[in-house]
């Protein structure tokens, strides 16, 4: 029996057979004439984008959605298929041409500075293995249903493509902030990242607990005895915290995207949306989304709210988050750069667009607005002033229009240390950002782990913002991830907290420790 210890990605327990993913090693293609590799590379991306397209219409949720229409996008784009062809103009092999051009494409990815384009390599890679899997007729290898599959790392197409049915995922490789361990947590499979897998030996079993951080191979009788007692009690407080999900809400509110995932949410269930996030609407277009088109998307979220309070945060674009022709390119930190309301003061007419169409929405139901990355008091005091003309203005013209509360996120240290200096009618931390630059850590680095969860720093600023709350009377709300896990609601109680914003899937593990706290 092994034990090997491994960073949580995906939380759950998982038991099951053993597979071994291994790396494919791919012979090189025979040459034949430059209108045949033509040919042949034309073959396989139009074979990679159908598999691609059959996936997508199979995926279940918008992060799927969005990996995959990345990588049809790049099948499209000139950049990598005119030096595919050049290359193969010049005598190469369409097999070398491609791998040439795909393996520049991801180093440049790999070497950003930008983490959103440091993500996206793993897709890249995706994509150049797909097309020469066509190309060499390699074939994928199955992954058998119910399997704990080992692997040094895993594409999100294969991923997406697999039946895991009871099974769970370990990766050598890999972030628990990465595109796979996102998808492993939409559909419920537990994964590990960071396992040391060059100590496994062949075995028919393993014990996956990812909440613990365990995997457990050639399992003895008495482990996998405790085991399945660990596993009946989880199972049987999913379906208890199952029924907290129905009764009122009690300080739990969802957080949401786009309005398409309100089609899963009862409003019943819940006491708001603590989190709108715009950014949806500004991503993967030729055009900046305009007034009408915002506006008719806030007010279906907040008629959905039935007059429970929508907090839309305006756009948070910059750091992992760019956005063409809006971010800046090239910045030495962009976690540190030109992001949040940083990038809207510099593009006042962008953000007086989205201004106007949140006051038409809050006429129709209850609308808040949410400034983030605000470092300064002035930075808030433009924004007021802003909101305020935006409202004139709609008045003037007859537009029917409504003055929101507006509030900021709470992310950068200095402002979380200064409560009492913002013009704030409410403040929602952002446990995310927060945590990352108090501890000075990125939370999508596995080694650095440990500095990207709470410790006494944290905690202690949480209970100082919460106390400036009761005092001034005004609500002091937390999103973020950490809102989301439900071993955390406790301390969260004890610091004073009393609204959380969480992912809709824990709505009812995290009422249910409400409940129990």
């Amino acid at each position: 029996m092994l034990r090997l210890a491994g960073i949580p990605a995906s939380p759950g327990l998982a038991r099951g057979p053993v597979f071994r993913l291994q790396a494919v090693e791919r012979m090189a293609r025979r040459t034949a004439s430059t209108q045949a590799e033509r040919d042949a590379i034309a073959e396989a991306m139009s074979a990679a984008q159908r598999a691609l397209a059959v996936l997508a219409d199979q995926a279940e949720d918008k992060a799927a959605a969005g990996i995959l229409a990345f990588q049809l996008a790049l099948l499209e784009d000139d950049e990598i298929t005119g030096p595919t062809r050049a290359a193969i103009d010049a005598g190469r092999a369409a097999d070398e041409a491609w791998r040439q051009v795909m393996d520049a494409l991801v180093a440049d990815y790999e070497s950003a500075e930008d983490m959103y384009f440091r993500g996206r390599a793993v897709d890249l890679r995706d994509l150049r293995d797909r097309v020469l899997d066509v190309l060499l007729g390699e074939a994928e290898q199955m992954i058998p249903a119910g399997s704990i599959v080992l692997a040094e790392d895993l594409a999100p197409s294969r991923f997406l493509a697999a039946e895991w049915g009871e099974g769970g995922l370990v990766l050598q490789r890999g972030g628990a902030t990465g595109h796979v361990a996102i998808l492993a947590r939409s559909r419920g499979v537990p994964m590990l990242v960071g396992v040391d897998l060059s100590r496994v030996k062949p075995c028919d079993e393993a014990l996956l607990d990812a909440q613990a951080g365990c995997l457990v191979l050639g399992p003895d009788a008495p482990s996998r005895q405790d085991f399945e007692r660990r596993r009946a009690v989880h199972a049987e407080r999913a379906r208890a915290d199952a029924a907290h999900l129905a009764p009122e809400a009690s300080m739990a509110s969802g957080d949401v995207a786009r309005p398409e995932e309100l089609a899963g949410i009862e409003v019943e269930h819940v006491d708001g949306i603590g989190l709108v996030r715009t950014e949806f609407l500004f991503h993967g277009r030729e055009q900046l989304p305009d007034e009408e088109e915002q506006y008719r998307v806030y007010r279906t979220i907040a008629k959905w709210a039935a007059g429970r309070p929508v907090t839309i945060r305006t756009l948070d674009a910059g750091g992992d988050k760019p956005i063409p022709g809006l971010t800046r390119e090239g910045e030495s930190n962009p976690f540190l750069g030109v992001r949040g309301v940083r990038l809207s003061l510099r593009k006042p007419e962008v953000l007086m667009v989205q201004l106007r169409a949140l006051a038409r929405a809050a006429a129709h139901g209850n609308v808040k607005i949410m400034v983030p990355m605000i470092a300064l008091p002035e930075e808030l005091a433009q924004c007021r002033q802003l909101l305020a003309q935006a409202v004139r203005d709609l008045q003037a013209a007859g537009v029917q229009a409504a003055l929101p509360p507006l509030g900021m996120m709470v992310e950068v240290p200095a402002a979380a240390l200064t409560l009492g200096d913002f013009d704030a009618d409410f403040y929602s931390i952002g446990s995310n950002d927060l945590l990352q630059y108090l501890m000075a850590a990125s939370r999508d680095e596995p080694e650095l782990a440990a500095l990207a969860s709470p410790g006494p720093a944290f905690w202690r600023l949480l209970e100082d913002m919460t106390g400036y709350g009761r005092a001034a009377q005004r609500e002091v709300s937390l999103c973020g991830d950490l809102a989301s896990n439900a071993q955390y609601v406790p301390q969260l109680l004890r610091c004073g907290l009393r609204t959380l914003s969480v992912a809709p899937a824990t709505l009812a593990s995290v009422k249910a420790a409400v409940r129990r706290s």
